[in-house]
Formats: C-alpha cells, structure tokens, sequence
C-alpha cells in the first residue's frame, strides 16, 4: 500500500514513499524500476527529501528519521533519533544545511547535518505545538508554516533557525483568532504534548494584550521568530471548524496551498491563499498576512485520509488528488501566473484537465521538478506517470 507522500526529487530519481516500510526507486522517463530499500524503516515512511542530487532523507512513523547516499543504497548513512510520536515532514534549508522535521509528538526539530556522523546529527527542539500536522518552509526559508489539525495555520516570520530557545520565547506578532497560550509553548516548556483528536478544538480565547506586545519589535521591522497565528477561512465553515491536512507553499514564495477538510470529513476544499507584506504592525494589531484569493471544492472520497497535493514547478497549476483521480487546477484557464490572477474576492480556481487512471483513492501527486511529467500514487499502492503530448 502507498504511503501518503510520494516525491519525485532529483534529477534522475522517482522516490515513492511507501506504508509497508519501504522506498521504492525508479527511473521518471523510463519508468523502470531502479531499486527497492526494503526495510527503509521498522513503520511506514512517510516523506522524502533530497538535500542534493545524491543525499536524502526519509521519515517514518518509527519516529526517526534516516538520511541515505544514491551512491551506497545497501546501508543508511545515519539514523536520527529525537521525535517520540510519527514523523511526518521534512524541509531543508540548503544555505545553512540545517534539516527541519515535524511529527506528531508536536515537535518541530533541527538536525545540524553539518556535522553529521554514522551515529547521527546534533540537534534541538525548535518549536512545539499541539494538534501539529504539516510543516513546510518558504523558499527563501524567511518563515514557517505549520497546519493543525484544530483549524489553526502558525506562521513564523523573519524565520531564525539558529536561534536559542532558552533565552525567549516567540513574541506574537499578528493574530487574527488567536488560541489559548497554553496551546503552544517553545522548547522550554515542562515535557513534550501528545497529538490530541483532529476535530476541533474550542480553544479558550485570544491571547492578553500583554503578552502579545512583551516582546518588542526590532527597529525597522518584526522581531525574529514572532509568530503569527491564523484560522484561514475557508468556503461554508465559517461557524464550523475544519482541519488543514496538507499544507504546499508556491514555489516563488508568493503563496501558500492547504487542503482543509471540515470536522466532520464530509467537505474538502483546496484553498489558495496570498502573502500580504507590508510595513510592520504593532503587536497587537489584527491585520492578517494571508488572504483567501482562490478556492474548489473537492470529491468527498477517501475519507479520514489526507490527499498531499502540490504547485507545479513554475507555480502556475496545482496538480490536486481527486477521487480515483487528479486535476488539474489553474487561476484562470490559460495557466497565467498568481500576481496576474489576484481577485479583489476570492474566486474559484480552474479545472484544466482531469487524469484518471486508478482504481483506488489517489492519496499523493507530485510535478517532476525537470521534466514535463506528473505522478501520482493511490491507497493500494500504483504508482502512475503523466507526461503530456504535444
């Protein structure tokens, strides 16, 4: 059976994430199948990130985390251990080498891969927070996102992974329906907090004024780490919680992609939603970064299941699980960019095409990041390669 995350990276390599412990590996163009890690991890797998065109890393619902040479496939390089619950996400920021991953033990952790050895990287709790799904950097790795499964998206601006978290704690910057404080803690809280139920949670009210302005802002712009927390809207659920699944950030920075299901799995929406920059606010200002610009709503198929969709490489069509399926979504019909689609309301985004070949529910699409080629994988574990005729 397929895992729920299937990434083609590289320039050479498909790397399908799989539920019964393995990564299988295959030639994109030629579809061959290159090679099966067979016991990749003792659980299922869940992601895979490439940190060049020969290392990656691979994350399970083992709790670890194991980092792998295309060159020396037999043995790992290393396994990371520090996650106590499934680890789910993994982003890479390739300027400090610095490996982010995300689980559901809450956690938010740095490995330092600069100094890696067969016995593993250093590394440090960097955030916690409860109810945590998915976890994606920017580009430019400027900020974090992180989706809950309580309806809440956390947004860490002026993003500083190399920052102690002994000596502060985050200052919240913006809210727009904030959560109790108790709800989110950095890593000098007591202990580590389970992953609670994904219905929604009836928080206990916005954050004091005093503690949202107790740390000040920088001059001339926002304090490092400040955190921003949201509950996006999303079509029909305004007086109804909803859970964000997936979680995909627009490949020039310029937006961010969730799937968000409502709490009782009976609707899914896949929303886009803008970056709104401008000059920096008070602390205890309400205006949001985030506005809803583009939205669909999706095949109530699979429930209880999370669909992983993402952009294309150029940003200009999401490629979206779809039942048996996938679409293929645009901001207008002839694939135009973001910046030139931008609606004063939000505005439904754009079938271009729909690709079935399944015969069970397509759980993970992914764009090819070199060649003009999609794939997609369902819960009984095909794999299928698109490549468009011309």
């Amino acid at each position: 059976m397929m895992g729920d995350v299937l990434i083609p990276s590289s320039r050479s390599v498909l790397t399908v994430a799989c539920e019964q412990t393995e990564v299988l590996l295959f030639d994109p163009i030629s579809s061959k199948h290159i090679k099966t890690l067979s016991e990749a991890h003792e659980d299922c797998v869940n992601n895979i990130r490439f940190l060049d065109n020969r290392l990656f890393a691979t994350c399970s619902d083992d709790t670890t985390i194991a980092l792998w040479d295309l060159r020396k496939l037999n043995t790992k390089v290393c396994t990371l251990h520090g996650h106590t619950s499934w680890v789910k996400n993994i982003e890479y920021d390739t300027n400090t080498r610095l490996l982010v991953t995300s689980g559901f033990d809450g956690n938010v952790i740095i490995w330092d891969t600069n100094r890696c050895t067969e016995d593993g990287c250093p590394h440090k709790k960097f955030f916690h927070t409860r109810f945590l799904m998915r976890m994606r950097l920017t580009p430019d790795c400027s900020k974090m996102l992180i989706s809950t499964s309580s309806g809440y998206l956390l947004i860490l601006h002026d993003l500083d992974l190399n920052k102690s978290l002994e000596v502060g704690s985050y200052p919240i910057l913006r809210a727009r329906r904030t959560t109790s404080s108790s709800d989110m803690t950095s890593s000098s809280s007591s202990g580590p907090r389970t992953v609670g139920s994904p219905c929604h949670q009836n928080d206990s009210g916005p954050l004091s004024e005093k503690h949202m302005s107790r740390t000040s802002q920088r001059e001339g712009g926002s304090p490092r780490n400040s955190l921003e927390v949201l509950t996006p809207e999303v079509p029909g659920e305004r007086d109804r919680g909803n859970c964000i699944t997936s979680l995909q950030l627009h490949p020039k920075g310029w937006a961010t992609l969730l799937r968000c299901s409502s709490n009782t799995d009976d609707h899914e929406w896949t929303c886009v939603y803008e970056f709104q920059e401008g000059a920096p606010v008070r602390p205890v200002s309400p205006r949001c970064s985030l506005r809803l610009t583009h939205c669909i709503e999706e095949a109530n198929v699979g429930r209880g299941y999370i669909k992983e969709l993402c952009f294309s490489p150029d940003g200009r069509m999401i490629s979206s699980p779809h039942g048996y399926g996938i679409r293929l979504l645009g901001f207008d019909t002839q694939c135009s960019e973001l910046v030139d689609c931008l609606p004063k309301e939000a505005g439904p985004l754009q079938e271009i095409r729909s690709l079935y070949s399944h015969n069970d529910v397509v759980l993970t699409t992914k764009f090819s990041p070199t060649h003009c080629q999609i794939a997609s994988g369902c819960l009984s574990g095909r794999v299928s390669l698109y490549q468009p005729k011309f």
